[in-house]
């Protein structure tokens, strides 16, 4: 099996270079999003793998090379040449523009074409005071309040009622901003990264990743005051930039998903709005804990009641907190489904028992749900 027998682009590919009006920068570069998705934007590794799929599809010719297309990633600011440690070596890195079109690539894949929107849009069903101006309109009633009166829009409905210049504005032409709360949510995303994330010759943590990125996109250009924090666990569970995305990879970790939740609890009650959430993505089941010397407390085997009861205390915290916990479980043991069953209930929360294919689609409907709740 090649390399990049597991990478979806066999067929793909095919489709991708038939279509029209496509530059040979273009279509390498959609493959090559693919390929430092894949190699935790490890760019020797990546052209690698291009350069192997170019001999088995000829995806290049005389008149354009992976050389050029390298010098174009160079001239075009999505990679960046480097000096080793030792000064004598160069080598490429990807830059900031490419860890942003990485996440606009994740966005486009997994969410599909979602256009950008202006801040504060989304709406939740439950009326109020708003800061923002809006075009929703409605018509004067009765206790509205007096600031929120639409003065362009209450003219233009006299002038066109009258037909005349004269001010002649009557309460059938005042309409009001129809205020409502414009529902900001703060959001954990919790990564499992340990070693089970890539066992058994599936990859989990790419799609978890590119999940991670696509989120990400979607809150910075659709809903720029909700929040997201996002966190890995293992061992140990530590908070990961939005720049440290791309080249996030498992270890030889255990899962903790005490220490990930307690992590995510104590980032959420920092935070002023009500809605808050977490949304947590493993495969595996809790398996270790740290104990208060600093050592581990770690067994593989089935699962562990010290290890779960923990788990299903931190569950109960977090409901008293009033922070709903879904979690998207990539695994189908009868045993694991039963122990996350038995989580979500003690949260009040939800669990869903998802394939790689879908657990994009998934997530995005289950955050645009969440954000419509009371606050």
């Amino acid at each position: 099996m090649k390399i990049f027998d597991s990478i979806p682009i066999k067929g793909w590919s095919y489709c991708l270079f038939k279509k029209e009006n496509i530059s040979p920068f273009e279509k390498l570069f959609e493959i090559f999003k693919e390929l430092i998705t894949y190699t935790s934007g490890d760019f020797d590794e990546a052209i690698d793998w291009l350069r192997q799929l170019d001999q088995e599809y000829v995806l290049t010719d005389e008149n354009y090379t992976i050389e050029d297309f390298i010098e174009d990633l160079l001239n075009k600011g999505y990679i960046q040449a480097e000096i080793n440690s030792d000064g004598d070596k160069t080598y490429n890195k990807i830059s900031a523009k490419m860890e942003k079109a990485l996440r606009k690539f994740a966005l486009k894949k997994i969410f599909g074409q979602i256009k950008k929107s202006r801040s504060g849009n989304h709406k939740s069903k439950y009326s109020g005071f708003d800061d923002d101006d809006s075009n929703d309109f409605k018509n004067y009633q009765y206790g509205d309040r007096v600031d929120n009166i639409i003065v362009s829009e209450s003219l233009k409905n006299m002038y066109t009622r009258t037909g005349s210049d004269e001010l002649d504005l009557i309460s059938d032409d005042i309409v009001v901003k129809n205020s409502t709360h414009n529902s900001q949510m703060s959001t954990v995303l919790m990564i499992d990264i340990s070693h089970s994330m890539i066992l058994y010759g599936e990859d989990r943590i790419t799609p978890a990743k590119k999940v991670a990125m696509a989120l990400a996109e979607l809150i910075i250009t659709r809903y720029p005051k909700d929040t997201l924090d996002i966190l890995v666990f293992g061992n140990d569970a530590k908070i990961i930039t939005l720049k440290q995305l791309p080249y996030l990879k498992v270890g030889p970790y255990h899962t903790n998903t005490v220490a990930g939740l307690q992590l995510a609890m104590d980032i959420l009650k920092k935070k002023k709005n009500n809605n808050k959430q977490i949304l947590m993505i493993t495969d595996g089941k809790p398996s270790c804990l740290k104990l208060s010397d600093g050592s581990y407390y770690k067994n593989s085997s089935g699962l562990d009641s010290k290890i779960t009861n923990k788990c299903y205390t931190m569950a109960r915290q977090a409901k008293k907190l009033k922070i709903p916990i879904t979690t998207f479980m990539i695994a189908r043991d009868a045993y694991l489904q039963h122990f996350v069953r038995e989580f979500a209930k003690a949260n009040g929360g939800k669990a869903f028992y998802t394939g790689l294919d879908n657990l994009g689609e998934m997530i995005f409907e289950d955050y645009e749900s969440n954000r419509k709740r009371k606050i």
